[in-house]
């Protein structure tokens, strides 16, 4: 099968689409930008879920189920809020059809709603409607809810799990009685988010916060996990968001507080969606195919005889029942393929192609020996293994594989991530793709201005004490009054254009160049879709619902943010170019705990290091 494959160096963006057809990962649907997700892709997903599941209730958070449809004057209660989502609502109009003898059947124009009804982009206003009848007193909080759902967001341009209409995802919705509480929250989650990225799709990420133009709508801080793809390009795979009492006020949710006055609930929203089956898809996977990290793989391990007749194949049934018995008692999803209906030479290449993580043939030499032979799907090695231990052998290797999909991710981001410190280096290193750790003022002028001149978007401005060496977007520029930045922060371009599920998000533009802070830039000429959106993945609603975020204030050094470059394309599901920038609004003072670390990144440069921005 994989020589039906487009190879990734040929074109990225056929390849992976290629992949995840090929694959029975997912498929188009009739329904223009929805898609079919097949079952090999939902028992991933399933997997996805199992585990984050079990690590939101192991935070103390609970399911729930809020409604689809969402009253349209719920939206209009947030300003910023449905700004940011006005132009992906699906509304629905109309209650019922009738039969007509020309077209058959119509909507029935007398069966118009009195308030039309949204249908969910992401839950916000349902859900904080409903807290209000639930929240009385500080004994009722803090309130943790979690929501398994699907959203739609209206795309114009989709691509497979990375950016389609509707998408399957997960948003947290939280109600604190103090703003610290709620803001760590946000952080808490942001941390989950980053350990499942990490443990489970051994994706490695910078943990960081979002400029003001990538907030999600209606949030005061977006925190994000940012990841880096094979091309180059960034992903956005997870937000959290800090909404401080925003949602509350417009839903009138007060509680009586301890010394029995009325104040209004602090709140947090989070979310990652099944953008993240892109990221896996194109963090780990080659030119042979889908590579599955064991913890995530629906079957770890297949088992095919060879045999020549029944006689052989009724012997080696009987050799691999007690392998079989082992593997499973240690907890290791085992499949064995023993029909007769295809060939060993098919089997082989359809496992390897769906990324079984391990394959294991048996034939009748092996019986004689008391061996095997063990293959293993992300080197593509082979070994004989004697079959007496074979349960403890194998558990070892799932374990190896996992950690050695991890370090190869992390290897390859870590030779993409680049340190620059003139604009001029900047431009001219942006397009090979990866990480830049630059240096930015705070402005979105500045954030605006670099974007328009290079494609390059700031990613985050990574969290203090994370282990990348910084946050990513451009290089110094001088500052239209004269000051320079202090730190830098991460940026490049991503697999996008627009907002993915997890960035459902509105955005500033700002005028003015400065340069105080540094940050994480990326080029986004072809963004893999951020998300945006609820208690948010990462913004949109595609694969993850929540944006990137953090304010950046004048004369505020902050670290370097993250950038990438980025595919094109569009869409929830798909790689398309991400326009991710730095929010414009009002400046937010920076959190109490970041100042040290703000002010010790403020002394890596020299205060003589004048980088100018051409004029």
């Amino acid at each position: 099968m994989s020589d039906q494959l487009t190879k990734r160096e040929t074109d990225y963006a056929q390849w992976y689409n290629d992949l995840v057809l090929k694959a029975d990962l997912a498929e188009h649907s009739d329904v223009r930008g929805c898609m079919v997700i097949k079952p090999h892709g939902y028992a991933i997903w399933e997997k996805m879920q199992g585990a984050l599941d079990a690590m939101f209730k192991a935070t103390g958070h609970v399911n729930a189920y809020f409604p689809l449809f969402i009253p349209k004057s719920y939206l209009a209660k947030e300003a910023s809020h449905v700004e940011g989502f006005a132009k992906e609502c699906a509304v629905v109009t109309h209650y019922r059809l009738k039969s007509d003898p020309v077209h058959g059947i119509i909507v029935d124009p007398e069966a118009k709603l009195e308030e039309e009804l949204i249908v969910r982009p992401t839950s916000e206003t349902i859900i904080w409607n409903t807290y209000r009848g639930w929240i009385k007193s500080y004994r009722d909080l803090p309130l943790l809810i979690n929501q398994w759902a699907n959203v739609v967001r209206w795309e114009m341009r989709t691509r497979l799990f990375l950016r389609t209409a509707e998408f399957l995802w997960q948003e947290g919705h939280t109600a604190h009685a103090t703003q610290q509480e709620a803001e760590e929250e946000a952080r808490r989650m942001l941390d989950v988010y980053a350990t499942f990225a990490e443990e489970w799709l051994a994706m490695p990420v910078i943990k960081g916060v979002k400029t003001p133009s990538e907030r999600f709508a209606g949030a005061i801080d977006t925190y994000c996990i940012e990841a880096l793809m094979q091309d180059g390009k960034a992903l956005q795979a997870g937000t959290s968001h800090f909404l401080g009492q925003n949602f509350a006020k417009a839903f009138d949710v007060l509680f009586t507080n301890k010394d029995n006055k009325q104040e209004y609930v602090w709140a947090s929203s989070w979310g990652v969606s099944t953008r993240l089956m892109g990221a896996l898809i194109m963090t780990h996977s080659d030119d042979h195919g889908l590579v599955l990290p064991p913890k995530l793989a629906p079957v770890q391990v297949a088992i095919v005889p060879i045999a020549k007749n029944g006689e052989q194949l009724a012997a080696i049934d009987a050799y691999v029942k007690p392998m079989l018995d082992s593997l499973r008692a240690k907890g290791i999803t085992v499949k064995y393929d023993n029909d007769d209906i295809r060939k060993p030479g098919w089997k082989f290449a359809e496992y390897e192609f769906k990324g079984y993580p391990v394959r294991i043939a048996v034939g009748p030499r092996d019986m004689e020996n008391g061996t095997v032979e063990v293959a293993r799907r992300d080197t593509m090695e082979k070994q004989v293994m004697q079959a007496a231990d074979i349960a403890e052998k194998v558990e070892h290797l799932l374990q190896a594989i996992q950690d050695n999909l991890y370090r190869k991710a992390l290897t390859m981001r870590e030779e993409n991530m680049h340190v620059v410190d003139s604009y001029e280096e900047f431009k001219d290193r942006i397009g090979q793709g990866g990480f830049f750790l630059a240096h930015w003022d705070g402005t979105p002028g500045t954030e605006e201005k670099v974007k328009n001149e290079t494609k390059a978007t700031i990613r985050c401005i990574p969290s203090p004490g994370t282990k990348s060496r910084g946050s990513a977007w451009s290089p110094e520029i001088r500052a239209h009054n004269g000051s320079y930045s202090q730190r830098r922060i991460d940026g490049g371009r991503s697999e996008k254009e627009g907002e993915g599920p997890e960035n459902a998000d509105h955005r500033g533009h700002g005028r003015e160049i400065r340069h105080e802070a540094g940050c994480l830039w990326e080029d986004h000429g072809g963004l893999h879709p951020t998300e945006g959106g609820t208690a948010g993945a990462g913004g949109r609603a595609g694969g993850g619902c929540h944006e990137e975020r953090s304010p950046v204030s004048c004369g505020i050094h902050r670290p370097r943010r993250a950038f990438s470059p980025a595919e094109s394309g569009g869409g929830h599901g798909d790689l398309h170019h991400a326009q991710q920038r730095v929010p414009a609004g009002p400046k937010q003072q920076p959190v109490e705990d970041e100042l040290p670390h703000r002010r010790q990144h403020a002394r890596l440069l020299r205060r003589d290091q004048h980088l100018q921005l051409p004029q």
